[in-house]
């Protein structure tokens, strides 16, 4: 017992010894190793303060700022941490922890793909730009203001004041339609008018109207159309180019147009005529009904 005891000792104090060895020989490599590590430090701080100075001027979402330039920050740390390694000759240990991390990864791309996708798609908006805070968009059936863009959805406020929550996935690769970035929209509206009234009258009273409308662009014609025979009025289409600064202006004029087209058709005795049904009735068989009841 005393001699395994003895062995057991010695074999630990050898162990100690080498150790002891490789540190005394390895003292340079370790003030090396830290000093490329300070020096890679202080290099991610400047490259992080210069990424932001350059993203500031391109981009205009702060969250994808800050990603990116914490990105760049721990790119080069990463960087110096794999070289101070090397000189300690641990740069393998490093490779096989990088090669578990990257399957990890792979796993939990997969298990939160949807999750990527939408995040990826905040990259690309907050890059390319396809609208911004305050633009009156319309995408997936909804209509709005979009009031906040973030990395995965973005915030539209519709015209009756309910927040909807869009991911970005959505935004990005599905038809949106921005009002905002082309302020120049066509007000279409539709009327009919009776079989019995002068069409040229109509389109020329309706003309008159139309133009006279408040926000009509002036170096865009107002068009007049006659569309269809409808089954108790021949219908037409009034189109007029308007300035659209915002959805109000829009719904402002429609309605200025429509009381003014009432009225004017009005004074000019022009009928805008009621949806005529014809009821055709079996007289015989209503005195069919009519006699078991008495009888």
């Amino acid at each position: 017992m005393d001699l395994n005891l003895e062995n057991a000792t010695e074999l630990i104090g050898k162990k100690l010894e080498i150790w002891y060895e490789l540190l005394v020989k390895n003292i340079p490599n370790f003030a090396v190793a830290l000093l490329v590590l300070i020096v890679f430090v202080l290099l991610a701080k400047v490259t992080r303060n210069l990424v932001n100075r350059i993203l500031k001027k391109s981009i205009s979402n702060r969250a994808l700022e800050n990603l990116i330039s914490s990105t760049s920050y721990l790119v080069v740390i990463f960087v110096g941490l794999f070289i101070a390694l090397g000189i300690l000759h641990l740069d393998k240990t490093v490779t096989s922890i990088l090669a578990g991390a990257g399957v990890i990864g792979l796993a939990l791309g997969f298990a939160f793909q949807e999750i990527a996708s939408n995040f990826v798609s905040g990259i690309f908006i907050a890059v390319k730009k396809p609208y911004k805070t305050g633009d009156i968009v319309e995408v997936v059936d909804y209509l709005g203001e979009v009031t906040s863009i973030n990395l995965r959805t973005t915030t539209i406020t519709t015209f009756d004041g309910i927040e909807v929550y869009i991911p970005n996935k959505s935004m990005f690769t599905e038809p949106l339609k921005n009002f905002t970035s082309t302020p120049k929209r066509r007000l279409d509206i539709s009327v009919g008018v009776s079989y019995s009234d002068d069409l040229e009258k109509v389109e020329k009273v309706t003309k008159e109207v139309v133009e006279s409308v408040e926000g009509r662009i002036k170096d865009k014609p107002v068009e007049i159309f006659f569309k269809e025979f409808g089954g108790s009025s021949i219908n037409l289409d009034a189109r007029v180019w308007i300035e659209y600064p915002a959805q109000k202006n829009y719904l402002r004029t429609r309605h200025e147009a429509i009381m003014k087209i009432k009225k004017a058709y009005d004074e000019n005795g022009i009928s805008i005529p009621f949806p005529i049904r014809t009821l055709d009735i079996n007289t015989d068989a209503l005195k069919e009904i009519f006699s078991s009841k008495d009888a």
